[in-house]
């Protein structure tokens, strides 16, 4: 994405948070405000339509997890992702990660001269992984399917908007019995077993609008549709409050509170690991490039550092040689100790062969707070096996 795509994406945001202000700002409010009434309409339609099966949902005959949220980002969901494939792989199951690969670059397959007036076959997906080995790179995979399949060896990771034909071709070529949807709530086309809704407890509903006024997808009591519903980002201290709005629209949904818990901090260029204490009283830079960069500094400050510099960039920014040279010299003219980041904006560096500043990222995992019963029950229910059917009886 160029400078100038970001810079209007950046204004779009802070219009829709209202941090700008004046005429033009509350101008734009009222027109977006209007627009997201048309938007829900259209949500509502679709969901209705899929309901009354005017719209037919696809089945591949194997198990289908979603993991999505009512918003737009910032929920911390792919360490969710990962915590669920880890499960899933322990108990058994062959897992394939069906992602979208938001703002990834695919590769243009080579096509013969006489190829472009035949019929064009379908690409298959990309594979990250196939369960063995990492074969993409982050530009093209996408960063968060990357990440995950870089963490994640013995699972498969595939990109492709079309997750019905991923499915299939993770069922087909490479033997998967489950497949996990990663941000498939909204994602309707391909019949889920389970969904996984997450809340962000800092920020449950976004700013309560939906698109394109607000951040929310979906209206909130449309979390009905939940199986399990996991609050993020918990400290805690107790939900009461969300848990009681939470269960105005949905009655049954097992509820389990969880945190993001810092585990290390991992050298960007060595793969060097260094323990969380090294935080304390270190005076730093901090560089992110996601939906949620309050949470990500909040969480350095309570770890001891002391941010003396920081620098955000729009969620999913790809950094280029010149704009990380430029933070890593403002922090040498300050004589930082290091530069901290993200896991998922590591795997956006342009490649480094030397840093003047040690640069880590932050490695967190998924801890359950509350609710373990109800997600070792989850974990059980997804591992009990399950009778497999033929995909091409569906294709037929």
């Amino acid at each position: 994405m160029g400078l100038r795509a970001e810079n209007l994406e950046q204004f779009a945001i802070d219009v829709i948070l209202e941090r700008r202000h004046g005429v033009r700002a509350a101008l734009l409010r009222t027109l977006l405000y209007v627009l997201s009434f048309v938007y829900e309409w259209l949500v509502q339609l679709r969901l209705f339509l899929y309901r009354k099966r005017i719209m037919r949902e696809r089945t591949l005959g194997c198990l289908v997890i979603s993991i999505g949220n009512l918003t737009v980002g910032g929920t911390g969901k792919t360490p969710i992702v990962e915590k669920f494939a880890r499960a899933m792989r322990a108990g058994g199951r062959r897992v394939a990660i069906l992602s979208r690969g938001y703002k990834s670059v695919p590769r243009r397959a080579p096509r013969k001269w006489w190829q472009r007036f035949g019929r064009k076959d379908p690409l298959p997906p990309r594979i990250v992984s196939d369960g063995k080995t990492l074969l993409l790179d982050s530009l093209t995979a996408g960063d968060e399917p990357y990440m995950l399949a870089n963490n994640l060896k013995d699972v498969i990771v595939l990109v492709d908007k079309d997750r019905v034909k991923s499915g299939l071709f993770a069922i087909k070529e490479l033997k998967a019995d489950t497949l996990l949807l990663d941000d498939g709530l909204q994602y309707l086309h391909l019949k889920h077993r389970l969904d996984i809704v997450l809340i962000d407890r800092q920020a449950p509903f976004g700013n309560e609008h939906l698109l394109p006024r607000g951040t929310l997808r979906e209206p909130p009591r449309n979390l009905r549709r939940a199986s399990y519903i996991f609050i993020t980002k918990s400290t805690g201290e107790p939900n009461d409050k969300l848990i009681e709005r939470i269960r105005r629209y949905n009655r049954t949904a097992e509820i389990i509170e969880c945190a993001h818990q810092p585990l290390h901090l991992q050298n960007v260029l060595t793969g060097e690991l260094v323990p969380l204490e090294q935080l304390r009283d270190t005076y730093i830079g901090s560089l992110c490039g996601i939906a949620a960069p309050e949470s990500f500094e909040e969480g350095l400050l309570k770890l001891g550092a002391r941010i003396e510099l920081s620098k955000r960039y729009t969620d999913h920014h790809r950094y280029s040689e010149a704009e990380l040279q430029s933070f890593i010299n403002r922090c040498i003219r300050r004589d930082l100790e290091m530069i901290v980041t993200t896991e998922k904006d590591a795997v956006r560096f342009p490649r480094l062969t030397k840093t003047d500043v040690p640069i880590y990222f932050l490695r967190v995992e998924i801890e359950i707070l509350s609710g373990h019963e109800s997600w070792e029950h989850c974990v059980a229910r997804i591992c009990k096996p399950q009778p497999m059917l033929s995909p091409e009886r569906f294709f037929a």
